[in-house]
């Protein structure tokens, strides 16, 4: 066997074993990211049978938010308080859309601002994802969806909250 077969036999193996890791890299940084956002949207989108209602914030502190649960489907009761996480989009005196979660006096914000506020991880994921798929894989155009979804998915939570 001739050294440039022999060459050529060894760069094919670690051009596939580059593809192999880099894409299960980019894979699993993608369920990452699907896994992170569905603790939360999973209560935003399906709201069949869960408690929905209006929470008027009326404290901040610690990472949370609280203040009392007005009910809007039927068979919610009001609640003296509910907790809603704290974040940029969350402020003192204000009114949210909320989906309860079960067995608790935890809320999500419900609505298309608590749908892309649930997805921001995946939207970080697929930033990231677009970066291993250039880099490590190659392929340009791939990245560029990646990265474009990525990013318009994070302006529109950002723009909505």
């Amino acid at each position: 066997m001739s050294p440039a077969v022999r060459a050529s036999r060894g760069s094919s193996a670690l051009r596939f074993g580059r593809f192999a890791v880099m894409g299960t890299v980019a894979v699993l940084v993608l369920i990452a990211g699907v896994w992170a956002s569905w603790g939360t949207a999973q209560h935003v989108m399906l709201t069949k049978g869960r408690e929905r209602g209006t929470v008027a914030v009326t404290r901040c502190g610690a990472g949370v938010c609280a203040g009392p649960y007005r009910p809007l489907s039927p068979g919610s009761q009001p609640r003296a308080e509910v907790v809603l996480e704290d974040s940029v989009a969350v402020e003192e005196g204000r009114t949210y859309p909320v989906v309860l979660k079960p067995g608790g006096t935890r809320a999500v914000r419900s609505g298309p601002a608590g749908v892309l506020h649930a997805w921001v991880p995946l939207g970080g994921a697929l930033l990231l994802a677009s970066v291993v798929v250039a880099g490590g894989l190659l392929r340009t155009r791939v990245a560029w969806v990646l990265g474009l979804s990525g990013a318009a998915l994070l302006t529109a939570a950002f723009l909505s909250l």
